[in-house]
C-alpha cells in the first residue's frame, strides 16, 4: 500500500492551521475557537485559543452518549498481586464522577492542582480523570519518588490535595508509600489541605486524623448520597495536567500540558500514527507516572474510544519472560508500545522466543517501540520471533506525543534499523551545528524543530515562562531545543543517536555513544550494553562500555570484550579510541526503564554524585563502582545520597 503519509506532511506544511482545525473534528468542543493558532499568545504562540471543552468529558462520556457505554475502556492486570477487572465506558464514567465529587467535596475547584502519587491501580487513572473532570489540574508524582523529591514537588505545584495509596507492590517487596509522603509534607513549605489515601490490602498504613481521609470509606459515603461531579467546561489552554522532569539545576521543571490541543493531538496519533481503531485493543506498557502513561495509557487510547491496558507487573520475573504474550494474547491487544529495555530484558531471559509459543497473538499487528535508542539487532530479534512491524519512534516529556515516526495508519513506510524514521505533520525538523547552522545530511547536529511547536507539546513551563525561554528556546533562536544528537540521512530519515549530553569528545572529534552502543549490541553474545564518556588527560575523553551477556554464554567475559573493542575499531574507526569493555550483570535505571549514563560516568570520573530519585535499584551502583574499580578505576567520591 502507497503511504498516504507524504500528502499529509505536505498538506500540514502548506496549511498548519487548516490541517489542525480538521483534525479537531475529532474533539467535541462546547465552545468554538477565536483561532486555531494565536502567534501572539504566550511564550510562542497558543493553540485553540478561545475554544472550551473538558477531557473527561471527550475520554468517557462522549462515548456513552454515542451508544459504546458497555465496551471495555480500562483493562487492569496485575501478576504481581493476581488482580484483574475490566471498566467498560459506562463503569468507568461512574468511578470518576464519583470521586471527582470526592475531591470537589475536599475543596479542590478548576484551577486547584492535586498531586498523584499512586502505584499502577485503576484508582490512579480514575484521579487522572476525575481531576479533569471539574478542571483541576492534576501533577502524578511516580509511586516511589523519595520524600525530598515529592516534597520539591509539592513546593512548586502547591497542591490543595494529595491521592495517595499505602504502599506500592514490586516483585518480591512491598514499597511503603505513606512514610514517603508524611517525610515531603513535612519538608515542604506548602502544606495540603487533605491527603487520600487509598489503603492497598498488603499494607496498610496509619492514617493522621485532621488531615488524612480513607479513599474507600469516602467513596462509599459519596455513592450512598448519590453525589458525582459533571463535566466543568474548561478553556482549551488552559493547563490539564503538570508533569515534571529533572532539570539540570536539580530542580525539577513543571511541564504544563493543556486541554485543547493536548486532546487533538494524541486523538490523530491514534490512528494516523499507530493504526488503531475504535474498539480495539491497546496496550502502553510504562507507568501513568511518566509522560508515556499519561499519554498512552490514559488520554489518547481513551479519546480515541480504545480500550486500554493498565498493567502491574514487570516485563521478566512477573512470573517469567513470557508475561507480555500473556496480556496480549489474553487481552487481544492489537498494538505493544514499550520500551527497547523491556524487549532486551525479554530478549536476555528468552533469547530463542520459547515463551513467545502457546499464546494466541493472532490480534496483534504491531509494536511500537520509544524512550531509548532501539538497537537494530533487538528491533530484528523482535520482528523475527513475534512476526510482526517492530516500529521505532521519538518523542519526549516535553512533546507529549511522536515527533519523528512511522505513520502505521496513514500506510507504513520501509523501516531503516536505527532510525526512527521521519518527521510528523507539526513538526519541521532541522539539524543545526553548535553555531546554529544548518549540516549536511549525514552528518551528527542539535536536533532542533522550527517554531511553532505543534497541538499537545508544551507551552511553557509550570510558572517558569523565562525558565522555559532558556531552557528550550534561548540557544537556537526561532528553535525548539530537544537536546538530542543525530542526522538525516539522504531519505530525510531521522537517527537519534545520543542526547547532546551524550556526545563525547574524543581528541577534538565529536563522536556518538549510541552509534557505539549499536555495534556492541549487535554482537551475538551481548544483551544490552551502555556507553558512556571518561575523562582522558590525553584526548580529553575517552569511551568506556558497560556490556551485559546474554543468558547461558559460556566463554570468558575478558574473550569477548577483546571482541567486543575490535568489533567498535572495524566498524566506526580507530578515531573511536574504544579500548575499554567491562562485563557486568546490571545496568542502573530509572524505573521507565532509561539507563543512568550520567551517573555512571560521575562514578568512574571520581566526581561527587546524588543517588538519583528514579533508580529502580541503587545497589546496582554499587555494583557499577566495584567493576569499575576492579579495572583500575579509584574510588574517589562517595555519594551524596
Amino acid at each position: 500500500m502507497t503511504s498516504r503519509y507524504p500528502s499529509e506532511y505536505r498538506r500540514w506544511s502548506e496549511d498548519p492551521e487548516a490541517f489542525w482545525a480538521e483534525a479537531a473534528k475529532a474533539i467535541d468542543w462546547f465552545e468554538p475557537w477565536d483561532s486555531v493558532f494565536d502567534a501572539q499568545a504566550g511564550v510562542y504562540g497558543r493553540w485553540f485559543n478561545g475554544a472550551k471543552t473538558n477531557t473527561c468529558y471527550n475520554c468517557v462520556d462522549r462515548h456513552i452518549q454515542n451508544g459504546r457505554g458497555d465496551q471495555s475502556a480500562l483493562i487492569y492486570d496485575s501478576p504481581i498481586t493476581g488482580a484483574k477487572k475490566t471498566f467498560t465506558f459506562l463503569e468507568l464514567r461512574d468511578e470518576v464522577a464519583t470521586l471527582a465529587a470526592v475531591i470537589r467535596d475536599l475543596g479542590v475547584s478548576k484551577g486547584d492542582r492535586v498531586i498523584i502519587y499512586m502505584p499502577m491501580t485503576p484508582e490512579a487513572v480514575i484521579a487522572m480523570l476525575a481531576c479533569a473532570r471539574i478542571g483541576a489540574i492534576h501533577s502524578v508524582v511516580f509511586g516511589g519518588f523519595a520524600g525530598p523529591e515529592l516534597a520539591t514537588r509539592l513546593d512548586d505545584a502547591k497542591p490543595d490535595l494529595i491521592i495517595a495509596a499505602s504502599c506500592g507492590i514490586e516483585p518480591g517487596r512491598i514499597v511503603p508509600y505513606k512514610p514517603m509522603l508524611d517525610e515531603a509534607i513535612e519538608l515542604a513549605t506548602h502544606k495540603p489541605r487533605a491527603c487520600l489515601v487509598l489503603q492497598r490490602e498488603q499494607h496498610e498504613c496509619d492514617l493522621i486524623d485532621g488531615r488524612d481521609v480513607d479513599f474507600a470509606s469516602a467513596m462509599e459515603s459519596a455513592r450512598a448520597a448519590g453525589r458525582n461531579a459533571d463535566c466543568e467546561p474548561v478553556e482549551a489552554t488552559d493547563p490539564l495536567y503538570i508533569l515534571y522532569t529533572s532539570g539540570t539545576t536539580g530542580q525539577p521543571k513543571g511541564v504544563v500540558r493543556d486541554n485543547g490541543g493536548h486532546m487533538v493531538a494524541l486523538a490523530w496519533s491514534m490512528n494516523a500514527i499507530y493504526g488503531m481503531r475504535p474498539g480495539e485493543v491497546f496496550w502502553a506498557a510504562s507507568d501513568v507516572g511518566w509522560v508515556v502513561g499519561h499519554s498512552y495509557i490514559v488520554y489518547a487510547p481513551l479519546l480515541h474510544g480504545n480500550a486500554t491496558v493498565l498493567f502491574e507487573g514487570k516485563p521478566v520475573g512477573t512470573p517469567d519472560a513470557g508475561t507480555f504474550w500473556r496480556v496480549i494474547a489474553e487481552h487481544k491487544v492489537a498494538a505493544l508500545f514499550t520500551a527497547p529495555t523491556a524487549l532486551r530484558a525479554i530478549k536476555k531471559e528468552d533469547p530463542e522466543g520459547k515463551f513467545i509459543a502457546g499464546h494466541d497473538l493472532d490480534h496483534f499487528r504491531t509494536l511500537f517501540l520509544a524512550g531509548e535508542r532501539a538497537d537494530p539487532d533487538t528491533i530484528e530479534w523482535a520482528r523475527t520471533k513475534l512476526g510482526v512491524p517492530v516500529i521505532d519512534h521519538w518523542w519526549q516529556t516535553e512533546t507529549g506525543w511522536t515527533i519523528a515516526g512511522n505513520p502505521v495508519g496513514l500506510g507504513a513506510l520501509t523501516v531503516k534499523p536505527g532510525s526512527s524514521t521521519v518527521a510528523m505533520p507539526g513538526y519541521d525538523i532541522r539539524i543545526l551545528d553548535d553555531a546554529g547552522h544548518p549540516v549536511e545530511d549525514g552528518k551528527l547536529g542539535n536536533i532542533v524543530v522550527k517554531l511553532p511547536l505543534p497541538p499537545g507539546c508544551l507551552p511553557t513551563l509550570w510558572n517558569a515562562d523565562s525558565r522555559f525561554q532558556d531552557t528550550y528556546l534561548a540557544e537556537f533562536p526561532g528553535y525548539y531545543k530537544t537536546a538530542d544528537a543525530g542526522y538525516i540521512d539522504d531519505d530525510g530519515y531521522l537517527f537519534i543517536m545520543a542526547r547532546t549530553d551524550d556526545i563525547i569528545n574524543v581528541a577534538g572529534h565529536r563522536l556518538s555513544t549510541g552509534a557505539m552502543e549499536e555495534v556492541i549490541a549487535g554482537h551475538p553474545d551481548v544483551a544490552e550494553c551502555a556507553v558512556i564518556g571518561i575523562e582522558d588527560q590525553l584526548k580529553g575523553q575517552l569511551p568506556l562500555g558497560f556490556v551485559i551477556l546474554n543468558t547461558g554464554v559460556t566463554r570468558s567475559p575478558e574473550e569477548i570484550e577483546q571482541e567486543l573493542v575490535r568489533e567498535v575499531r572495524t566498524h566506526i574507526g580507530p578515531v573511536a579510541a574504544f579500548k575499554i569493555a567491562i562485563v557486568v550483570n546490571r545496568l542502573p535505571k530509572t524505573r521507565s526503564g532509561k539507563i543512568l549514563r550520567g551517573t555512571m560516568q560521575k562514578i568512574a570520573d571520581g566526581q561527587e554524585w546524588k543517588m538519583p530519585a528514579t533508580i529502580d535499584d541503587p545497589a546496582i551502583l554499587t555494583e557499577i563502582d566495584d567493576a569499575l574499580s576492579a579495572r583500575g578505576f579509584a574510588k574517589k567520591a562517595a555519594s551524596l545520597a
